[in-house]
């Protein structure tokens, strides 16, 4: 998983990786059918807080990573939308959000193109939820957030994708979404993140994410998929 991890990445070294890893209640391994290899993976953590007096879930993906040979899968994000709906399923009364942190527009455009209601969004503030990022950047990251521009800095030494991986071209720069994540993270290929929410509840995901997983089912019946992802050791709940 290193291997690919440095292979996308700068400035990566196997002690920062194994110390991120170990923080993680678990990890999807993507693999080739044909041979097992490891062509992708998404780390998980899964997080209680507390929201309004109430108690929340959250479910922080960290560093995701496919091979470009497999981007056109997926099989990851399946297995993810899986996820997030057997957590809400443990406790359907419980809210729950997705949070991520998005170094690349990729990952930041799953979030908008398959989630009705997420922050940051394109023409629409959310100011409630925009105080949730904030509030769990200070726990997850304290002293990384940058209140003024709402990104958060992990140094010069941070991780930042290598140019080939996720660069945005002037053609890409038409679709609204890639120029609003560029606008909201214009030093991203720095390596800053931008913190972002999104409601991962039973709503949520009978509105949005069901069809896209029924969707994504309709796929694997017409074509059997080359790759294939599984949880790895993944625990159920962990205290912020």
């Amino acid at each position: 998983m290193h291997a690919l991890f440095e292979a996308h990445y700068a400035s990566s070294p196997l002690a920062t990786f194994m110390d991120d890893l170990s923080r993680k209640e678990g990890v999807f391994v993507v693999r080739r059918r044909s041979d097992g290899e490891i062509v992708g993976f998404s780390t998980l953590g899964v997080y209680q807080f507390e929201l309004g007096g109430r108690k929340a879930k959250g479910l922080f993906s960290g560093d995701t990573i496919i091979e470009s040979a497999h981007r056109g899968s997926r099989t990851l994000q399946q297995a993810f939308a899986w996820k997030l709906f057997v957590e809400a399923i443990k406790a359907p009364l419980t809210p729950q959000y997705w949070l991520l942190i998005s170094k690349g527009y990729k990952t930041y455009l799953l979030m908008a193109r398959n989630f009705p209601d997420f922050h940051p969004r394109r023409a629409q503030a959310n100011p409630d939820m925009a105080e949730m990022v904030a509030s769990y950047c200070e726990a997850m990251f304290p002293g990384k957030l940058d209140r003024d521009t709402m990104l958060l800095h992990f140094g010069d030494d941070a991780n930042r994708l290598k140019p080939d991986v996720a660069d945005i071209t002037d053609d890409m720069r038409c679709d609204p979404d890639i120029r609003h994540f560029e606008r909201l993270n214009p030093t991203w290929a720095q390596g800053t993140e931008l913190p972002c929410i999104a409601r991962a509840d039973l709503k949520a995901f009978f509105m949005a994410i069901g069809p896209f997983l029924r969707k994504v089912w309709r796929d694997r019946t017409r074509t059997r998929q080359p790759v294939v992802a599984a949880p790895q050791g993944a625990r159920v709940s962990r205290s912020a």
